[in-house]
């Protein structure tokens, strides 16, 4: 099942009510919209809202017609020194990443993505990671951002550079050591993704 986040929040999808009859808020999602679902994780008493069809196969259909689905790319990348590379924006720890543009490739998108974002160069792509999920607000509408992620390895050693103009204020490299630290203040898809690391 799909993990997806709304300012923290889980949002869970579930076909067995008989494991989730007792949890609230526990939504119908043929019956429901966007703003019902947003209400609920607005509220400070809601830790996580529950979506129910009985069919699995059908959870993403209904869902992805709730909220507009916007593509995104980035990177885990590890550099010869084994230490890996995060940002820090708006405030919280976090991976570089960027909406893939019309007709691109995904991967290429990923790459194109965390060259702009924090200066690195050479890198190559080693496999695929899992894709996350999060509900945001733009131009006063609530949207689904679907991020494509790849573990990426670079031997660059040269300069990071953040893009100040995407507000991230840091580019630096962490060791594994390092890392648990970080998590402490990073949104929950990226921890998903490190949980990921060999």
């Amino acid at each position: 099942m799909y993990k997806v986040f709304y300012n923290q929040k889980p949002i869970h999808f579930t076909s067995d009510l008989s494991k989730n009859s007792s949890v609230t808020p526990l939504f119908f999602l043929k019956y429901t919209d966007s703003k019902s679902i947003i209400k609920a994780l607005r509220d400070s008493a809601v830790e996580r809202v529950y979506l129910y069809h009985h069919n699995e196969r059908k959870i993403e259909k209904h869902f992805f017609k709730i909220f507009k689905i916007v593509e995104a790319a980035g990177g885990l990348v590890k550099n010869s020194d084994g230490a890996y590379l995060f940002i820090f924006r708006n405030k919280r720890w976090d991976l570089p990443k960027g909406k893939v543009q019309k007709n691109e490739i995904i991967n290429e998108a990923a790459i194109r993505e965390v060259i702009e974002e924090t200066g690195v160069k050479n890198l190559r792509i080693r496999k695929p990671l899992p894709t996350t999920y999060h509900v945001y607000k733009a131009n006063k509408k609530f949207k689904l951002k679907k991020t494509y992620w790849f573990l990426m390895e670079t031997s660059y050693t040269g300069n990071l550079v953040p893009q100040i103009e995407e507000n991230i204020d840091l580019a630096i490299w962490k060791f594994p050591e390092e890392i648990p630290k970080l998590m402490r203040n990073a949104y929950e898809n990226i921890k998903l993704l490190i949980n990921k690391l060999d």
